[in-house]
C-alpha cells in the first residue's frame, strides 16, 4: 500500500528554527505513515498579482506539489501574534490566480513551537481563519501549540520526552485518519 504524500510547509525560513526541528521530528515520527516532501518557501517570490497570467516556475512547481499531495502539514512559528510572512506568501500563491486554488479540499494539520507560554495559538487561529476561507479542511484536534523547553529534543533531533512523543504520535494518527477520510470522500 502506498503511503499518502504529505506536503510539508515550515513557516520559518531560518535553518536553525525550532519549528524546522519540530517538523523534522514529526516527519521522522510519521515516516511509517507518510511520504513527506518539504516545499522551500524561500524560493517563492513575493506575491504580485501582475504575475498571475504567467506564473514564475518556482510558483508553478509549488502549486503542483500542493496539488499532488494527499495532505498538507504546516509547522510554523508565530510572528507578532500572527502568521509569518513567508507562510502567508505561500498560501497566497497557492490560491492564485483566481479560480486556481491549489489548497481547496486538501486535508491539513497545523503544529507549532514557540518560546512563549501560549505556544503558537494566536498564529494558528489566524491560519485557521485563512485556510477556512480557502476551503481547506483543517484537523481540529489535537492542537499542537507547544512551548519550547530545554530538553525537548535529543541530540539527534528526536523528541526526548516520552509523553510529548506519545502526544505527537496521537496527533499524527489523527492526521492520518483525516487524510484518509478526505481521500475516500467523493469529489
Amino acid at each position: 500500500m502506498t503511503k499518502p504524500r504529505i506536503a510539508l510547509l515550515v513557516g520559518s525560513l531560518s535553518r536553525e528554527s525550532i519549528n524546522r526541528r519540530l517538523a523534522s521530528a514529526l516527519a521522522g515520527l510519521g515516516s511509517d505513515r507518510f511520504d513527506v516532501q518539504e516545499s522551500d518557501l524561500a524560493e517563492l517570490p513575493l506575491y504580485n498579482r501582475d504575475l498571475d497570467r504567467a506564473l514564475p516556475p518556482t510558483v508553478r512547481s509549488f502549486k503542483q506539489a500542493i496539488e499532488a499531495a494527499d495532505g498538507v502539514l504546516i509547522v510554523s512559528p508565530e510572528y507578532n501574534r500572527s502568521v509569518p510572512s513567508a507562510l502567508k506568501n505561500a498560501i497566497d500563491w497557492g490560491s492564485r490566480p483566481y479560480g486556481a486554488n491549489s489548497w481547496r479540499g486538501k486535508p491539513t494539520a497545523i503544529a507549532g513551537l514557540a518560546s512563549g507560554s501560549l505556544g503558537t495559538a494566536p498564529a494558528q487561529q489566524h491560519l485557521r481563519n485563512i485556510l477556512s476561507h480557502l476551503d481547506v479542511p483543517v484537523l481540529p484536534q489535537p492542537e499542537v501549540c507547544m512551548a519550547m523547553r530545554e530538553g525537548l529534543f535529543t541530540a539527534d533531533g528526536d523528541i526526548a520526552d516520552p509523553a510529548t512523543r506519545q502526544f505527537l504520535n496521537g496527533f499524527l494518527t489523527r492526521f492520518s485518519a483525516h487524510v484518509a477520510r478526505f481521500a475516500m470522500a467523493p469529489a
